[in-house]
């Protein structure tokens, strides 16, 4: 499903992402972990196109980094702030991006249900909590149906009901079939939520295996 061969983005500071390979296979749940600066953020906005590699290949069911039109149908990206639009209803942005993909009505309503969501359509996005944000943010990054999401940093600040919301989601997500990569520095995510971990440190792959083998190794107490 995702193939990444010798991914590079280095910043000021000999930060970033250095050469980085690995696949993701169709349907798993991948946890990616590290401290902040390790470059996970980094390595989801390469793969989700809104970040520029220095080097690298990556092609995502088949479709090349380099064909955005083609892979914004493919994915969904969550990043840990919201991106709405403040000002208009929770109903008007996902329209907004709704007629992005030439996509019905219909289908806004039903993300609403499927989200909860219709109590709120139309609230303010400024006038919601930042639990109910990331809920809209969730459903309107979802209303094409991509085989393939991103999350970042997915249940930071949240409280613990909303935190419980998201695993919920993403559990759903995953038995419908969705491959899922996700940020996290959280053990609890880990071992709720993953099928596989993979750990950058320093910008480059230390770990790629199971979440029991990552929780006997060293790597964890080392990091932690």
């Amino acid at each position: 499903m995702i193939e990444i061969e010798n991914l590079t983005k280095v910043y000021k500071e000999n930060r970033g992402l250095f050469p980085t390979s690995f696949k993701v296979n169709k349907a798993e749940l991948v946890a990616i972990v590290g401290h902040n600066g390790a470059g996970k953020s980094t390595l989801l906005k390469i793969l989700s196109s809104s970040l520029l590699p220095d080097s690298g290949k990556v092609t995502i069911d088949g479709v090349d980094l380099s064909s955005r039109l083609e892979l914004v149908k493919k994915i969904a990206f969550v990043s840990e702030t919201p991106n709405l639009y403040d000002f208009f209803s929770v109903e008007y942005n996902l329209k907004l991006f709704a007629k992005l993909f030439n996509l019905p009505h219909s289908r806004v309503e039903e993300t609403m249900n499927n989200f909860n969501l219709s109590n709120f359509k139309k609230t303010k996005v400024l006038n919601l909590s930042k639990g109910l944000k990331q809920r809209v943010s969730i459903g309107r990054a979802l209303l094409p149906d991509p085989p393939v999401i991103f999350f970042d940093e997915p249940t930071s600040g949240l409280d613990f009901e909303m935190t419980k919301e998201v695993f919920r989601l993403l559990k759903e997500f995953h038995a419908a079939g969705k491959t899922i990569l996700f940020t996290t520095h959280r053990p609890e995510e880990i071992r709720n939520l993953a099928t596989r971990i993979l750990v950058l440190h320093k910008g480059k792959m230390v770990f790629d295996g199971t979440p029991d083998d990552y929780f006997k190794s060293s790597l964890h107490s080392e990091l932690y």
